[in-house]
């Protein structure tokens, strides 16, 4: 036996039925494919997205625009009314945090709304020049907690402070 010889199994081949060759059979006329339309006429493919010509979903939705800083500070804001309403001499991020006035973690800010009454040392990672002048003002002190990440150089070569 040669290999010009082989032929597949009876039945193994079978023919494609020929559509669209006229009324006479099945596959007569519009060749099973309906009547009318896209899908009807030429290859009859419909592109990935393609609405029927109203603008596309991909198209309507807006894009995001701007960026999230990766080197941003939230600082949690701490108002000295706040602070005068604790009544203790000594204010840290810990205190705070036992007292309910912020979250663990969190980076304090001590801002200058309200009014002071009694002396307090502060401790935080920042302070308002409003915030600091009242609470030195009434004999207090005012202590920066250097944050717990390192200061990324500028692009000049100096150091950025993140206060």
């Amino acid at each position: 036996m040669r290999v010009d010889e082989l032929s597949p199994a009876p039945g193994a081949n079978k023919a494609g039925q020929r559509v669209g060759r006229g009324i006479g059979g099945k596959g007569g006329k519009t060749a099973g494919r309906g009547t009318k339309g896209q899908q009807s006429r030429g290859r009859g493919k419909v592109a990935r997205g393609f609405e029927g010509g109203q603008m596309p979903l991909k198209q309507r939705v807006p894009k995001l625009k701007g960026f999230n800083n990766p080197f941003r500070v939230e600082y949690t804001a701490v108002n000295l009314h706040s602070i005068a309403k604790l009544e203790v001499g000594e204010i840290s991020p810990e205190i705070l945090v036992a007292r309910g006035l912020l979250r663990k973690g969190d980076y304090v800010k001590v801002l200058g709304y309200g009014e002071l009454t009694a002396k307090v040392d502060v401790t935080a990672h920042a302070v308002s020049k409003s915030a600091e002048a009242a609470i030195v003002a009434l004999g207090g002190t005012v202590t920066i907690v250097p944050m717990p990440f390192k200061v990324r150089p500028a692009a000049n070569g100096n150091q950025f402070t993140n206060r």
